[in-house]
């Protein structure tokens, strides 16, 4: 069977197979700017167990061509809206954590799964390379070092992969979630589609967790709240297509690619986070 990260693309899948999808709620919003939205709601064992994905809500925004520079703002502010739109209920100033000086402080972990080293596999750590971070700073001086209110704490990690660190992305995440307890993890992965019309032309989020590797087939470690006791949220793109048969497929232009996702990612989490607008 051809993988697929997208839950979009699996419910397209069990649709054309005649089956029966009680649980599954599928919304699509309005197109603006040539950008169509998908909500999937996966809300019983039973759907999730035919989805093969986790019980939660899925978020898709689809472009349908590659991203022109001047079409950049359009869809980085759609990404922002959605990811308001999936942060806990309980993101709420007086739910957080206490600083020193009594007041709440919210802090968001940011995390880069992937390889550094190869393309398809690179968009998490590209992202974090372009997030501005500030709990060093916010600990260090408070919250007197910036202008704005709205900066969170705001810290983040590339993991990198096994053969390099000997460690698994869920066990670096989860040792560093118990030493710096943040109040949310948001992980940046790239994902696998089975369509080649969806490389780098779909965005996924979802408040469901993640395997790391679980689109290629290297099941490791679960990133989830409940893995960390903290609600989290996952962010990609479909990067390469698995074909069924041992090969990947992945297009000529990805290197840009990657460098525009990464960079609409990156915008779109410090002007959610890092009061920037």
């Amino acid at each position: 069977m051809i993988r697929t990260d997208l839950a979009l693309e699996m419910h397209g899948r069990l649709e054309k197979q005649g089956s029966k999808l009680h649980g599954i709620y599928v919304q699509k919003e309005s197109m603006e700017h040539g950008i169509q939205v998908t909500n999937v709601v996966i809300e019983t064992e039973n759907a999730a167990k035919s989805m093969g994905k986790p019980k939660g809500h899925y978020v898709t925004i689809e472009f349908g061509k590659f991203i022109e520079k001047a079409y950049q703002e359009q869809i980085t502010e759609m990404l922002i809206k959605k990811i308001k739109a999936l942060l806990p209920p309980t993101y709420e100033k007086d739910s957080f954590s206490m600083d020193m000086e009594g007041e709440a402080e919210i802090s968001v972990l940011v995390v880069g799964l992937g390889n550094r080293q190869m393309e398809a596999d690179s968009l998490g750590p590209r992202t974090i390379d372009k997030i501005m971070m500030t709990r060093h700073i916010k600990k260090e001086f408070g919250k007197y070092a910036f202008s704005s209110e709205d900066i969170r704490s705001v810290s983040g990690i590339a993991t990198g992969v096994l053969t390099d660190t000997g460690m698994e992305a869920g066990e670096i995440v989860s040792g560093i979630v118990k030493e710096t307890m943040p109040d949310l993890v948001l992980v940046i992965d790239a994902l696998a589609g089975k369509s080649t019309k969806r490389i780098g032309k779909t965005i996924q989020l979802t408040d469901t967790g993640i395997i790391p590797g679980s689109g290629v087939g290297m099941h490791r470690k679960l990133i989830n709240k409940k893995t960390l006791g903290v609600p989290v949220l996952v962010l990609g793109v479909p990067t390469l297509v698995d074909t069924g048969d041992g090969f990947y497929l992945i297009p000529k232009n990805l290197p840009e690619m990657m460098e525009v996702i990464s960079t609409i990612f990156a915008n779109a989490i410090n002007r959610v986070f890092g009061g920037i607008r």
